[in-house]
């Protein structure tokens, strides 16, 4: 990826060919910084930092890409730029609480009830997640991190 020319636009998008076919809304990186690897026989590595668009949806801080040494990133075309990255809002899944089976529901009450908590108020399920997608960029950072000290 890193010998792809961004020099002279000042930003540019990139996006991987999984992503293109797999999502209907738009997935790229917005380019911010290149650093080729000039140890590296043609220049063909390096890392480059950007602003992620998953389904969508733009982060708010830069980070560094990962898997920037697969071959299905495509560069989109600046006049293509505009067209690829439009989102249309589709609609938004209303989801709704649902109560708890039976055996939870009677667990619930009964903890309340021994807690001293006189509501009556039936107890709900939320079923929404806040769970990525499996193929959503893992931070560099958090993965570093998380490792921790060899022992």
């Amino acid at each position: 990826m890193a010998r792809k020319k961004v020099k002279p636009r000042l930003i540019a998008e990139l996006a991987r060919r999984s992503w293109l076919w797999q999502h209907d809304e738009p997935c790229y990186w917005r380019l911010t910084r290149v650093r080729p690897d000039y140890t590296a026989q043609n220049l063909d590595h390096g890392k480059a930092w950007g602003v992620l668009t998953f389904k969508g949806k733009t982060e708010s801080e830069v980070r560094e890409i990962e898997h920037t040494m697969y071959h299905d990133w495509r560069l989109v075309p600046k006049h293509e730029e505009e067209a690829f990255t439009a989102v249309t809002p589709g609609p938004e899944d209303d989801l709704r609480p649902v109560p708890y089976p039976p055996l939870l529901r009677a667990m619930i009450l009964a903890e309340r009830q021994k807690n001293g908590d006189p509501s009556l108020e039936e107890p709900l399920l939320s079923l929404k997640t806040l769970a990525d997608p499996w193929d959503y960029p893992e931070k560099l950072e958090a993965k570093s991190k998380a490792k921790g000290t060899p022992v």
